[in-house]
């Protein structure tokens, strides 16, 4: 920032560097003062706001409606072990734990979120992902549906970014509807992902698996017991995979994770779905159906009932999302039931997984096996479109209300 940018009419005249603006008035000036104040924001440690000459910071911590956080969550950005010689990033609630998807946050409407990012990325790898020289180093983390203010953007126009080695809170508000004032609220299924890897748009970070769930629910919404992120991306990817690739559960004891979809007979199982990338998709889930709503359950009259389509198969677009609540072998029992793209070249080059319904007592059903030599069954290529299944959200009781 020079000195010129700060110099107001009434300070005496200006530098002869063309046609100069009429004398102010006090209150004219003043104005000027706050808005050459917001425009003096320097980048500090962090990535954190400040302002020159240690005049106090004007842009709001927190979005209105957010005094206080009313929750704390501490979130690490790592290097995961590598597909071959692709990078692959992820997001964790400890380091040891970080896994592409990330962790599922879950909120409630009017509750007040902070979560402070740790950028343990090392230097030479977000180098490496750098398609710009001049870009600066760092990860960031920006998310869908809920209020934030411009300090927890998550972007680099905004310096709202965590450069290697270091950390930053981020604030998020999960604003509830207003009726009187016609607003929605916040409520949905929602998604978080890096806005810095490799360039200003985050592509890099994104399709290296820096991205996660977030659903934000209203009091009384039906809770699941399983909660699952498939994110469709390019390449024919879901989370990073294709194929066999997608699918690793173990038939004689499967453990639920991005790739293992698996619930019993009867659970509530709950899918947070994203697009990502340049590509269109569909998800579809055989056996099994549910209504076009925000929850994907039906509330109301019968009447209001009947107004809702029930479907089975839903559009995807880059960057949207939409949430989905199945019973788990509902009229249809235990079995293996596909997940996939209904574009069918896309699923006809791996853009499948599958849902593994057990019986009553957890027993896998016969068939499913997995043929891992299957042509498509690979990862997928860096810069893919990602998908995922997150962890326990922070604070839940993840016993009883299983994120995977």
């Amino acid at each position: 920032m020079t000195a010129a940018a700060w110099r107001l009419a009434d300070d005496g005249p200006a530098p002869e560097t063309g046609p100069q603006p009429p004398a102010r008035s006090g209150s004219t000036t003043r104005r000027m003062l706050v808005v050459a104040a917001i425009v003096a924001l320097t980048l500090l440690g962090a990535g954190g706001f400040a302002v020159a000459n240690g005049a106090a910071a004007l842009l709001p911590e927190r979005p209105e409606g957010c005094d206080q956080p009313d929750r704390t969550v501490q979130l690490y950005a790592v290097e995961l072990p590598r597909d071959g010689n692709q990078i692959r990033l992820g997001y964790g609630l400890t380091p040891e734990t970080a896994s592409y998807p990330g962790p599922t946050m879950e909120m409630t409407e009017g509750e007040c979120l902070a979560v402070t990012l740790h950028n343990q990325v090392p230097a030479a790898t977000l180098e490496q992902l750098r398609t710009d020289p001049t870009h600066p180093l760092g990860v960031s983390l920006h998310v869908h549906g809920v209020k934030y203010t411009q300090l927890s953007d998550g972007t680099v126009q905004s310096y709202s970014y965590v450069p290697p080695g270091q950390s930053r809170t981020y604030t998020w508000y999960a604003k509830k509807r207003d009726r009187t004032a016609g607003t929605p609220g916040t409520a949905g299924y929602w998604w978080y992902h890096d806005h810095v890897v490799g360039g200003p748009h985050g592509t890099k970070g994104i399709g290296s698996g820096l991205f996660g769930g977030l659903v934000v629910r209203r009091p009384g919404d039906l809770r699941p017991d399983r909660t699952y992120m498939t994110v469709f991306g390019d390449q024919q990817s879901i989370n990073l995979r294709r194929g066999a690739a997608a699918d690793t559960c173990d038939q004689e004891n499967p453990q639920p994770g991005p790739t293992c979809i698996v619930a019993k007979k009867g659970e509530r199982v709950e899918f947070i779905v994203v697009g990502i990338g340049n590509d269109m998709h569909t998800f579809h889930v055989h056996g099994h159906s549910w209504a076009d709503t925000r929850t994907g359950v039906v509330n109301g009259t019968n009447a209001e009932a009947d107004q809702v389509p029930t479907v089975d198969n839903k559009t995807l677009g880059p960057g949207d999302s939409f949430g989905v609540q199945i019973v788990a072998g509902d009229s249809v029992g235990p079995g293996h039931w596909m997940i996939h793209c209904h574009m069918q070249f896309h699923s006809d080059a791996g853009m499948y997984t599958t849902m593994h319904v057990l019986d009553e007592n957890g027993n896998m059903p016969p068939g499913g096996e997995h043929d891992h030599a299957t042509a498509g069954a690979a990862t997928a290529p860096a810069g893919a479109a990602p998908a995922g299944g997150g962890a326990a959200p922070a604070g839940s009781g993840a016993a009883a209300h299983q994120h995977n």
